[in-house]
């Protein structure tokens, strides 16, 4: 075989169906199984120049490489399964607080409620720098006014919804 493209294009047309039902069957899945074959060929691929064939057919070391490569993928998943649920587990709160969710629920009603009482621009103001993340001159580009006037309406929004809601919060 040498190791030459055509000779391996004649290999992977020969050995790419069996290998692939192999690797179906070892992984479980089309994608995964897929992903085998590429990785079996390409291992097979690296190996090809030192290769010296014991008997007249390849399907024999194709198959190996393809349960290492099959191993080493199940593997992998099973250690991306264990990191990804250890990490939803320390993302987890012990306990829920519901009284503070209600209150927290409660909050932002109230912050809604006394924002729905501003003008037009200081709700868009608002909208655009609290809720969406915008820097006083992207929200002063979008509302065609200055940066000083989002940068002082937003000040006094704030100095609003502060006056307003801390007293019901202590």
């Amino acid at each position: 075989m040498g190791g030459s493209d055509e000779a391996f294009r004649t290999l992977y047309r020969a050995y790419a169906r069996p290998v692939y039902w192999l690797a179906f069957s070892l992984v479980g899945t089309q994608a995964d199984a897929e992903d085998v074959l590429q990785e079996t060929f390409l291992a097979a691929w690296r190996k090809l120049p030192g290769l010296e064939l014991a008997g007249q057919s390849l399907l024999p070391w194709l198959v190996t490489i393809c349960r290492f490569q099959s191993a080493n993928r199940i593997r992998r998943q099973r250690r991306d399964r264990i990191h990804t649920a250890a990490a939803v587990e320390e993302d987890m709160p012990d306990t829920v607080d519901v009284e503070k969710q209600v209150v927290d629920a409660a909050l932002v009603e109230r912050v809604l409620t006394e924002v729905g009482t501003l003008s037009p621009l200081d709700q868009q103001i608002f909208r655009l720098c609290a809720a969406e993340g915008y820097a006083y001159d992207a929200a002063a580009a979008e509302l065609g006014v200055t940066h000083g006037v989002v940068r002082n309406r937003l000040s006094r929004i704030r100095t609003r919804l502060r006056s307003t809601i801390e007293p019901e919060r202590a």
